[in-house]
């Protein structure tokens, strides 16, 4: 782990693994770096900086909870760059976090070399996602054993009339195959989350969609948006359509795969990951220490 302090004295940690050109990872949620793990063995080729946003992990809980708030996490980001004294920084964000990397290029687009944004989710950018596209999107796998409990729990969601078991039985629905490590990985995910962190970080004001669109079509760099072909959580056609907000934007499908594909297919997410982060205009001068 390395610590740093952002703008407001709050002290914050970020994990850092392998070698090469660094790359700023940042995880849904909101919550700890752990859940984004080596991302498949990424960290092989690139050297990963992974942060734990405020309030979760080994950073500490800010004295004002409302610091936690999506939009105001950019200043977070700008302290970590500075930090790590990169002029520009190559970003990947899972989930949640694309929300917070969406704002931070929108309000610095020169601090940003690459932007790769995983799963995304589409709230920053105000896209929709109705629950007969979801259910759409896992239609697929009807002939897997656990299926029509979680989709009867898919459409209970939708219809608002969730429960706690609702969210429980959807759990499949995030990974390419409901084994014993998903399992695994979806258990670490809910101990990982603080419903008071969630709730500010989502909080009145976070998202500013008309003005992120407006100033994400300026943004001249390359970007990847990569989905997974069953991930209700962020279908293909949503993703696509966040890809399109972008001038320079390259969109990709990771066959089989959920909300995770470093989970469900380690050598295609990191192979892809690897060739758009390779490319020409990445940073290549080496991590301060």
């Amino acid at each position: 782990m390395e610590f740093f302090t952002s703008y407001d004295g709050t002290r914050l940690a970020c994990r850092v693994s392998g070698d090469g050109p660094p790359v700023v990872c940042l995880p849904g949620g909101p919550q700890e770096s752990a859940c984004l793990g080596e991302l498949g063995g990424l960290s092989a080729h690139r050297r990963l900086i992974m942060p734990d946003l405020r309030g979760t992990g080994r950073s500490a809980m800010p004295a004002d909870l409302a610091s936690c708030r999506c939009d105001r996490l950019v200043d977070d980001l700008e302290a970590l760059r500075g930090h790590l004294g990169l002029d520009r920084m190559n970003l990947l964000a899972h989930c949640a976090g694309a929300n917070l990397a969406v704002q931070y290029v929108s309000r610095l687009p020169h601090r940003v070399g690459r932007l790769a944004l995983i799963t995304p989710s589409v709230r920053a950018v105000g896209i929709a996602i109705s629950g007969e596209l979801r259910r759409d999107t896992v239609r697929s796998r009807r002939d897997e054993p656990w299926f029509p409990e979680a989709f009867a729990a898919l459409e209970a969601i939708g219809a608002g009339l969730a429960t706690p078991a609702s969210w429980q039985a959807v759990a499949p629905f995030s990974y390419g195959r409901w084994d014993e490590a998903a399992r695994a990985h979806r258990a670490a995910e809910e101990e990982r989350l603080d419903g008071r962190v969630v709730a500010a970080f989502n909080a009145e004001g976070a998202f500013t969609p008309d003005t992120t669109r407006a100033l994400l079509t300026r943004f001249g760099s390359p970007v990847l948006v990569l989905a997974g072909e069953v991930d209700p959580g962020a279908p293909p056609s949503t993703s696509a359509e966040l890809a399109g907000l972008f001038p320079r934007a390259e969109f990709a499908v990771q066959p089989g795969a959920g909300h995770f594909p470093w989970l469900d297919d380690p050598d295609r997410f990191v192979a892809t990951a690897v060739a758009f982060l390779g490319q020409p205009g990445a940073h290549r001068g080496p991590l301060p220490r």
